[in-house]
């Protein structure tokens, strides 16, 4: 089976390609710096519109709710292209995809109505909150924050943070605990927030390794929303969520790899141009290991990112397969930026280049949708019962 990108998805791509390199790049410092005041929002809805001229925005999104219905597999293509420039996903729309397929599967009439076109249009911000400062999160089974019902109201009360986009989005998705008396994978719910809701208390905008992103820290006191604020039935959270952070992972990895491949190119053209010592860096044996370790690991990720991929597009669960691209792409990623770092030098750390931004968004990497020590554990435990079992584990027809 290849993984070559498919004759078909390659004008798109390279479009897309183009648009980050001419458009987002230049511009790329200025919304790190800017993006949470006016001008910066303004630079950004620029591009937004200019994404939308080409015929670029939210190409992955279903076209029944207004995006242009690109196929699971050519996204994840295109993916990895957009994952170039964390602005990019901005830019082109994708940043919404996981919240308006959550919202368009399990959302009231009411809600879709409400929110899912403005969402695809990228004329509102979504934002979702699960991790609570008090618990270790990774145990989601221990969330604190509560929802009651209250005649044809759910009363939430709790505390959250690292919720992405609160001080700009329309509405928070928020895991709650509704059932008392349930299994614990059955206790929980997710219910959509209106972020100007009352008792919506947002504490700051955490600032993060040097960077104010929007992670924010939400105080939810005796908030009060419609019965039929709540996703699906009571007691499916974490159905929804898996099946939200699935295809996420997925995507997070082709943008890891399209990240990896920018700081490489960077890489290279550095060590083929810096002269040593009366040579370049590019004929020094120790420079030529750290080439050599990054195309090594980037390719590899690669492979099993679309291995993961393809084994979800046909239905599968592919539950070890993500697991592993979650937790080999987190060490490529930090691998192979650290790398480019250190053969630019002090070069490497300044902000006149991209590397020093991705460097801190890569540490990000290793506990995003779960650390990487549950996923390794959970899947050697899936792996060590298929042996008890009697079945042992084929790595070429495994399920």
């Amino acid at each position: 089976m290849g993984f070559e990108v498919p004759e078909h998805v390659r004008p798109i791509r390279e479009r897309v390609r183009q648009f980050v390199e001419e458009r987002v790049y230049p511009v790329e410092s200025f919304l790190f710096e800017r993006n949470h005041d006016a001008e910066g929002r303004a630079a950004m809805t620029e591009l937004m519109d200019e994404a939308k001229r080409e015929g670029l925005w939210a190409l992955g999104h279903p076209k029944e709710i207004g995006g242009q219905g690109l196929p699971f597999m050519d996204y994840v293509y295109v993916n990895e292209v957009v994952g170039r420039s964390e602005q990019a996903m901005i830019a082109l729309g994708t940043h919404t995809l996981q919240d308006s397929l959550m919202l368009h599967q399990h959302a009231s009439p009411e809600w879709r109505d409400r929110y899912l076109a403005p969402l695809v249009a990228g004329e509102i911000y979504p934002s979702f909150a699960m991790t609570e400062p008090a618990v270790a999160s990774s145990d989601p089974t221990q969330l604190q924050t509560t929802a009651e019902l209250d005649g044809d109201e759910w009363v939430i009360n709790g505390h959250k943070w690292f919720t992405t986009f609160a001080n700009r989005a329309a509405y928070t998705t928020v895991m709650v605990k509704t059932e008392q008396d349930a299994p614990l994978h059955r206790s929980f719910s997710m219910i959509v927030v209106p972020t100007d809701s009352e008792g919506y208390n947002i504490v700051r905008d955490i600032p993060v390794m040097g960077m104010v992103e929007g992670h924010c820290e939400v105080i939810y006191d005796n908030v009060r929303v419609p019965r039929t604020n709540l996703l699906g039935e009571r007691g499916e959270g974490f159905t929804i969520a898996q099946r939200r952070l699935g295809p996420g992972r997925i995507f997070h990895c082709m943008r890891w790899l399209g990240q990896a491949q920018r700081a490489f190119d960077l890489m290279c053209d550095r060590v083929n141009n810096r002269v040593a010592f009366g040579e370049t860096l590019a004929e020094k044996q120790q420079i030529q290991v750290m080439v050599f370790d990054s195309a090594a690991e980037i390719q590899a990720c690669r492979l099993l990112t679309l291995d993961a991929a393809q084994q979800m597009d046909r239905g599968e669960q592919a539950r070890v397969e993500i697991s592993v691209i979650k937790v080999v792409g987190a060490r490529m990623l930090h691998n192979v930026i650290d790398r480019a770092i250190q053969v630019h030098g002090a070069a490497g750390v300044t902000s006149d280049l991209p590397l020093e931004h991705m460097y801190r968004a890569a540490r990000f990497a290793r506990f995003v949708d779960g650390p990487d020590e549950v996923h390794r554990s959970t899947t050697a435990r899936r792996i060590l019962r298929s042996y008890r079992e009697g079945e042992g584990w084929d790595f070429g027809m495994r399920n």
